[in-house]
């Protein structure tokens, strides 16, 4: 049972960060400028951001283990699209496709251990997906980057395709199924439709925005379409009596302040992982394996580190290091800046990738531990898949905007000079935000009454937060 959530939870994860390692190949094999490869990335967490609740739902009402299933397969079947594609658009819709499938299934596999363990065996089931995950996303990427050397990007897709069969055999035989009977009213369809056309149109226009003009009429009628569609969410959100994202919950002052703080966070940290192996690759010349291994000191840190940050910050309260840790972050990004220097890897790379898995490992158990403690005990799983959505969010605008503000568009990516200024430039932009975000923490986190001894954080990946464990009984 564990194994098949691990595993399924395992390669969405895992495509929300090996991609970065192929983006480079795809530019080459398609011949194409940065904005494709820009919505190589964000077609995949458009959907995946704005459906994870709706996929929540789907499980509490339909069975947990068949949308599971049925996650599995979408995510199976475009991701042999995604290896098949003959262009660079076809790449990109079957990208949107993944993440309705990754949207389906990631809610799904936490939610069948919570449901098929009792109390007592909880605690250890869902410390092992958390631990099993988080080696898993340490290992996608250096998967990703020998099959792009020994083959071709293409199987960073395919490989999908295996796992994804040996994960349905594994759940048709020891996963039983579940669901919420509680569980009443509409899944709320219309608010996903609506903040996913709002996400759209917002990353078109930001995306295109620098090379169509800001004047076009394309980007004009997404500006118009944003807005009428995103305040049509909160129009849509505030009037259901069952609400995908219950707009009230933001009236918590801990809590809007907390997500605020992880918009910024993760806004920073997804726009330069996403130009980071790109840097390597192109003007540094690693090959795609030694990108791939370049972060995997980052991911040992935050694994080593986290559950102990996350205990630290019961006993002290979290204001303290939700305030050190972006400053930290943000040090390890103007190291990483550095790259553009030449030098070898443990004089060039290694600096700023130890200070930011330093930094890393100080904020993100204490950020989401804040984020679901000040809310009610019952809402905690909202809480956690508000903090989750906002992280990938951040990321989402952060890698649609952060590459024209650096200058990197068109072909310049392409070309070692242009490619390094901008990516100096584009360190220094994202640290800038992460010094924002622990001012932000500093004047607006609260240190709450001390919770019991034992509180344990655990970290599930980079591409969002961690997840909390108190005592014996998940949160999350």
């Amino acid at each position: 049972m564990i194994a098949a959530s691990v595993l399924g939870s395992g390669i969405a994860a895992i495509d929300s960060t090996v991609v970065g390692i192929a983006l480079p190949a795809i530019g080459r094999g398609f011949h194409t400028g940065v904005a494709p490869l820009q919505w190589v990335v964000t077609g995949y967490m458009l959907t995946l951001a704005s459906l994870l609740l709706v996929g929540g739902s789907l499980s509490d009402r339909f069975g947990r283990r068949r949308v599971f299933q049925i996650g599995v397969v979408w995510f199976a079947l475009a991701s042999a699209g995604c290896g098949l594609a003959p262009d660079a658009r076809f790449l990109i819709g079957m990208r949107v496709l993944q993440g309705v499938g990754g949207a389906l299934l990631t809610p799904g596999s936490l939610a069948i251990l919570q449901a098929s363990f009792v109390p007592a065996d909880r605690g250890r089931a869902i410390g092992a997906w958390s631990g099993l995950g988080g080696v898993a996303t340490a290992v996608g990427p250096l998967l990703g980057g020998y099959l792009i050397s020994a083959a071709s990007w293409r199987w960073i897709f395919f490989v999908n395709v295996p796992v994804a069969l040996a994960v349905l055999w594994l759940t048709a035989r020891h996963v039983p199924e579940s669901s919420d009977p509680s569980v009443s009213g509409r899944v709320d369809f219309a608010g996903a439709a609506s903040v996913t056309a709002g996400l759209g149109s917002l990353t078109f226009l930001l995306i295109e925005g620098p090379s169509l003009g800001w004047s076009s009429p394309s980007v004009l009628g997404a500006v118009g379409l944003a807005v009428v569609t995103l305040g049509s969410f909160s129009l849509i959100e505030r009037r259901s009596s069952e609400p995908m994202l219950p707009l009230e919950i933001f009236r918590l002052r801990q809590f809007s302040a907390t997500n605020a703080v992880t918009f910024v966070m993760y806004a920073a940290l997804g726009g330069a992982l996403f130009l980071l192996p790109v840097e390597l690759q192109v003007a540094s010349r690693y090959s795609p394996l030694g990108a791939g291994a370049a972060l995997l000191p980052l991911t040992v840190i935050m694994l080593l580190f986290s559950a102990r940050s996350g205990r630290l910050a019961s006993r002290i309260g979290p204001r303290a290091q939700m305030s050190a840790g972006p400053v930290l972050v943000g040090a390890g990004l103007v190291l990483m800046a550095r790259v553009t220097d030449g030098g070898s890897y443990f004089t060039a790379v290694l600096p700023g990738v130890f200070v930011l898995g330093i930094g890393l490992a100080t904020l993100v158990a204490p950020l989401t531990a804040t984020a679901m403690g000040a809310v009610p005990g019952e809402h905690a799983g909202l809480a956690s898949a508000v903090n989750n959505d906002v992280a990938r969010v951040g990321g989402l605008i952060a890698v649609a905007v952060l590459p024209a503000l650096a200058g990197i568009t068109g072909s310049s990516y392409l070309h070692r000079a242009q490619l390094s200024a901008g990516f100096r430039t584009a360190m220094i932009v994202s640290a800038a935000a992460c010094g924002l975000a622990g001012a932000m923490a500093a004047l607006t986190i609260v240190n709450p009454p001390r919770v019991e001894e034992g509180a344990e954080c655990l970290h599930c990946g980079l591409d969002g937060p961690p997840l909390l464990v108190r005592g014996r009984t998940s949160e999350s």
